[in-house]
């Protein structure tokens, strides 16, 4: 349960964050800063390759959960981070409403 409140407090702090930032630079702000410092690109190449990888361990681990990913994979282009944790708030809840000693779907 900490680990689920965690995850809820990240998500909830990073997204109300986003969405400030969001109104009032404009959806596509992070593109004038990427284009306009080298720094900015930089941090938004970063940010590619990072959540690239991390999708490799989301789909493993999606797939050995049960979840599907498709959701998760569209959302993250819109919303960057934001879908992964939210995917990790998802398989946090099922795992806490398994029944111990359940077997996860698709082992």
């Amino acid at each position: 349960m900490p680990r689920l409140i965690a995850l809820i407090l990240v998500l909830a702090a990073f997204t109300s964050y986003s969405m400030w930032v969001t109104l009032e630079r404009g959806y596509w702000g992070f593109l004038t800063l990427a284009l306009n410092d080298p720094w900015g690109m930089q941090l938004l190449l970063d940010l590619s390759i990072a959540l690239g990888i991390a999708w490799v361990g989301l789909r493993r681990d999606a797939a050995r959960e049960g979840i599907p990913t498709w959701p998760y994979l569209v959302a993250t282009l819109f919303l960057g981070s934001m879908a992964p944790l939210t995917y990790l708030v998802h398989r946090q809840v099922r795992k806490l409403r398994r029944p111990a000693g359940a077997a996860v779907s698709g082992s």
